[in-house]
């Protein structure tokens, strides 16, 4: 996909990006690009040492799987009926009744 741009095409998209954000508001945004960058690449590996076999490394999910879960204190409320909706008669016979 980013194999047919030429260098004429990475300038305007360049100059693109300069006359949309800004020069005063470019050096922030890269700054938040890096820092967003950096953050994903410390969550992708967090959850690769996660998902290690327990062979070789400890994570704290085997442990928690190891621990029996208690059953529910109470029992779920059985499910109640809808109400019903009751009509209701109009204050005065004669309002019902115009023409």
């Amino acid at each position: 996909m980013l194999g047919n741009l030429n260098g004429w095409h990475l300038v305007i998209i360049l100059v693109v990006i300069l006359l949309l954000f800004g020069a005063t508001r470019l050096p922030a945004l890269s700054k938040s690009l890096g820092q967003s960058m950096r953050i994903f690449r410390n969550e992708t590996k967090a959850m690769k040492d996660e998902n290690q076999t327990p062979g070789e490394g400890t994570t704290g999910t085997t442990e928690a799987a190891a621990t029996p879960v208690a059953p529910p204190a109470a029992p779920p409320a059985a499910p109640t009926a809808p109400p019903t909706a009751t009509p209701v008669a109009p204050e005065h016979p004669s309002d019902s009744q115009k023409p």
